[in-house]
């Protein structure tokens, strides 16, 4: 087969590191990047370091309005399709880049498989909700991390194409957690590398919910300041004049600022960071993967399985709710892992080779 496989963020590179690998081994994979996460430590340090391969095409489209960019990658991606004339159509997880190409591929006809399909939020306030309900009703293959989703799936009545096959993001953690940390290039705004302390806390923090203005910002580094290790605080590329100017108007000493890590830079702060703090769906899992706790700064549930024996908690943005979640401990059932067994990306395409079969 022919397959068109669309990226455009950060966590999409991760999933494909694991889906291109294997998609490739018996199927001609064409890449598209949309550029919604254009800047090198959001988006080219992840296809060099995981082993991506290059795309085949990138749009370079990132900015606007969410119907601008969706519109623009609408018809950047609609050219393409009609040119490679694709057997079908592959997306991760719930951007304006997934919701672009699930319509463009549909209005051609060409099957569309959704992988990371079924997780709700249960609010169509998040932009993210509507673009992965979306491409859950129009996909033909909708491929679920967990035994959660693959039930929502079903109670909206798409069973009969949707498919538990465990978090392909789990099969990257897997592949680059069981790999040496050597050679890390964490950066300060001034392009100095960091030394990463003995003891540190692990934090990421970039919805628009937290960062729309100082005040939830200011919320959650003040209860990050006053801890008992400093915190390494890798910042998303819209938020550093901000967070920069909080960390300095406040004094708060114990925050490291640093600019996007790499995915083995952040898997290995993940595994060796006293706890985590986040409002990343990925990060948390992640967090989980490796067995650290995390504290989710969000008003609604990402990933419900991780939200067992205080192994992720949700926290409002506010340095009380932050830090009382943050003082309790955890309990590891060892027996417990509702994500699968890192060879998610096998499973699809085991699966996608017998949808194909049956088709002709």
């Amino acid at each position: 087969m022919k397959i068109v496989t669309v990226v455009g963020a950060r966590p999409q590179f991760i999933k494909a590191a694991a889906g291109s690998r294997e998609i490739r081994k018996e199927h001609q994979e064409i890449l598209i990047h949309t550029g919604q996460h254009f800047d090198d430590n959001m988006s080219a340090v992840f296809f060099r370091e995981m082993g991506i391969p290059k795309p085949d095409y990138n749009l370079g489209i990132s900015g606007g309005t969410h119907a601008q960019m969706t519109a623009k990658m609408l018809v950047g991606i609609e050219e393409i399709l009609i040119k490679e004339e694709p057997d079908a159509l592959l997306v991760y997880g719930d951007t304006n880049s997934t919701l672009a190409a699930t319509l463009a591929a549909v209005k051609l006809n060409i099957p569309v498989i959704h992988v990371e399909a079924g997780n709700r939020l249960g609010t169509l306030d998040s932009p993210e909700e509507v673009n992965r309900i979306t491409t859950d009703h129009l996909a033909t293959l909708d491929f679920c991390a967990t035994e959660d989703a693959l039930d929502k799936l079903r109670r909206e009545g798409l069973g009969d194409r949707s498919f538990c096959v465990g978090n392909i993001m789990y099969d990257s953690f897997l592949h680059f957690a069981n790999q040496p940390w050597v050679n890390s290039n964490i950066l300060d705004f001034n392009d100095n590398k960091v030394n990463v302390p003995k003891e540190y806390y692990y934090m990421t923090c970039h919805r628009q919910e937290n960062t729309y203005s100082d005040e939830p910002l200011t919320e959650i580094l003040l209860a990050m300041n006053s801890l008992d290790a400093p915190t390494i605080y890798a910042v998303h590329p819209r938020n550093h004049e901000r967070a920069k100017r909080i960390v300095e108007n406040n004094n708060f000493n114990n925050i490291i600022l640093t600019q996007p890590v790499g995915y083995s830079d952040s898997i290995h702060l993940t595994k060796n960071a006293k706890k985590i703090v986040t409002d990343s769906g990925g990060l948390q899992c992640e967090a989980f993967y490796a067995g650290v706790q995390c504290v989710f700064v969000l008003d609604f549930v990402v990933w419900p399985e991780t939200m067992v024996d205080n192994r992720n908690q949700l926290a409002k943005a506010d340095h009380i709710d932050i830090l009382k979640k943050l003082r309790k401990q955890q309990t590891i059932n060892p027996g417990y892992q509702p994500f699968g067994n890192g060879h998610a990306a096998e499973e699809i395409c085991r699966i996608i080779k017998e949808w194909e079969r049956k088709r002709h």
